[in-house]
């Protein structure tokens, strides 16, 4: 075992392992991982390419309302529209608009956002029908294989460690107990999606983030409905602003109408909002009380419910992607187009650019540690050039609010188009919260039952489990800073910005502060009190857990570590997804 291979609690540094080899390990199953799998044994049929995904199937982990471009799906598979993904439907009319409380005030459609040529498409399905493509090429897939270490050996990475299962709740091994393998390549692609977890500490093990602007996050909040064929327009696409953020938070809706009566309805707000009392989901659900959303909803039933972190930091916020032995490819290293809503295409195409700088490395008689190859080539690809004529709309909102952003957006996009000689940089997000004294309470009306609903029923919908007796992979760096911190200057915004009930705070301080706090045993087995006191305490219950990742970007102090759980825990979401 390799002397500085970051270990997992329970795990011994010389445990035996079995070990595979390969030529490049991919580690993640979505758009960009599959992408390179692909591109990979396009150019090189004879390496071996093996593919580690920690959901139990490929796409279980995908959630995104998606507009998909097809412009890199056209360089992967130029016949893809003959044999296209389940529910791929045209767009059809833009529509943007700005909600006021009670109105629904059409503006033109920015620019960025005309999706003529555009697919509305289930992001999960899209996965599963490249997961085959991949396979039928002779890629290895294994779902269900959580890469929960990395294999770093001399200072350069090696591959990964995946599959531990069996870790009791305590730390000890238990009967069923497997301590994994090693997957060891040439290369390592690293396409874990946002905040991936080995991802992060590869940024700090190699200071990838040295000279770059912070990221910047924000969280994206999904339903799946049914409705009556008779208020079905497919292939509508439906954006909005304004109500329910106020103008010092960032947010937007979708509504996007696919297949024959789905509609996909999502909601997004900037992880840099001030206000510790917000909730997003409570956003989300009050979203769809406006007059003008209700109506399309009427009459249908939810059927899907998911929520995810996205990267809005924009080109100056990414990361080195290189380092010996591997690369950072698709939204892990922040390729999402902010203003277009779309990180599909850009992730795709940089998974398929480092596929093509690893085939040529490959090929070649030295096989050089570090792909600086990949690099200048994503440096001198339409990915990049995209992401900077688009650079300064985000944080512009930050800048100058609400309306000074939109009347930059509009001098950027039609005059400037992107060339200003200035590039605007992001604060982090977990720095911007506002003490709860000093920022107005929120109060979100109850839940319908019929329109809006609460979050357990929504993690209900989302298929979410967990093995119940292995260590929490929702990890509280030091447990005394939540008493001091979270709670008595920001009055637990953990319990607010979780979209799936992880956090709660409990005891007769937080009755009475919050009023209404559920007992802990609401949230299900396995809840664990975290910190606190008998007048507040925290109770953690990582069988919730979506893998949104939004407790490890927001919280105050980035005390809350985001650990891979066993493969195949977390959310299910289904095709339509």
């Amino acid at each position: 075992m390799a002397d500085d291979t970051e270990q997992r609690e329970g795990v011994a540094p010389d445990e035996a392992r079995e070990a595979m080899e390969f030529d490049v390990l991919v580690v993640g199953g979505g758009p960009a991982g599959l992408a390179a799998a692909i591109r990979l044994k396009q150019l090189a049929p004879d390496a071996t390419v093996c593919l580690v995904e920690k959901g139990s199937e490929i796409g279980a982990h995908i959630l995104s309302g998606a507009v998909l471009e097809p412009r890199a799906l056209d360089e992967l598979l130029p016949d893809w529209r003959e044999d296209p993904p389940a529910l791929a439907t045209p767009a059809g009319e833009d529509r943007f608009m700005y909600l006021t409380a009670t109105r629904a005030i059409r503006l033109p459609t920015p620019r960025t956002m005309n999706n003529h040529g555009n697919y509305i498409v289930s992001l999960g399905n899209v996965c599963r029908w490249l997961g085959a493509k991949a396979e039928a090429l002779g890629v290895e897939i294994y779902p269900g294989f959580a890469a929960s270490e990395t294999i770093i050996e001399d200072g350069q990475v090696k591959g990964v460690v995946a599959g531990v299962a069996g870790i009791l709740r305590n730390g000890e091994k238990g009967p069923n107990y497997e301590p994994g393998m090693e997957l060891r390549a040439a290369y390592t692609l690293f396409a874990e999606g946002c905040r991936g977890s080995l991802s992060k500490r590869l940024m700090e093990r190699y200071d990838l983030c040295a000279g770059v602007a912070p990221q910047t996050y924000a969280l994206g909040i999904k339903e799946l409905w049914e409705i009556p064929k008779e208020r079905h327009t497919p292939g509508l696409v439906w954006h909005s602003t304004g109500w329910p953020m106020k103008s010092d938070t960032y947010g937007g809706s979708w509504l996007y109408m696919l297949g024959e009566n789905l509609v996909s309805i999502g909601f997004v707000v900037g992880l840099d909002y001030p206000n510790p009392w917000l909730s997003p989901f409570e956003e989300m659900q009050r979203f769809k009380t406006h007059p003008a959303v209700r109506p399309m909803l009427e009459g249908g039933k939810r059927i899907a419910y998911g929520a995810r972190a996205l990267n809005e930091g924009g080109i100056q916020a990414i990361p080195k992607l290189v380092f010996p032995g591997g690369a950072l490819i698709g939204d892990g290293a922040g390729f999402l187009n902010v203003p277009k809503i779309k990180g599909t295409h850009t992730s795709m195409k940089s998974g398929m650019v480092a596929a093509e700088a690893v085939a040529a490395a490959l090929a070649g008689e030295d096989r050089p540690p570090v792909l600086d190859a990949y690099e200048r080539m994503i440096r001198e690809s339409w990915v990049w050039s995209e992401l900077q004529e688009v650079r300064n709309i985000r944080p512009a909102f930050a800048k100058f609010g609400f309306w000074g952003a939109l009347g930059w957006s509009a001098i950027d996009a039609y005059i400037l188009r992107g060339r200003a000689p200035w590039t605007w940089t992001h604060h982090q997000d977990h720095e911007t919260l506002k003490p709860a004294s000093q920022a107005p309470k929120i109060e979100y009306p109850r839940p319908d039952g019929v329109l809006t609903f609460d979050r357990l029923s929504s993690v209900f919908l989302s298929n979410t489990n967990h093995e119940e007796d292995q260590p929490s992979h929702l990890v509280l760096k030091d447990p005394s800073r939540w008493k001091g911190v979270n709670w008595d200057q920001f009055r637990s915004p953990e319990s607010r910005y979780c979209p799936a009930a992880v956090y709660e705070a409990v005891g007769p301080e937080a009755e009475r502060e919050l009023k209404g706090t559920p007992d802990p045993e609401a949230a299900g087995p396995g809840a664990e009190v975290e910190a606190g006191d008998a007048g507040a305490r925290l109770v953690i219950n990582a069988q919730n857990c979506v893998h949104c990742k939004t407790c490890d970007i927001k919280d105050p102090t980035q005390n809350i570590d985001w650990r891979t759980p066993e493969g195949g825990g977390g959310p299910n979401y289904i095709g339509g997804m």
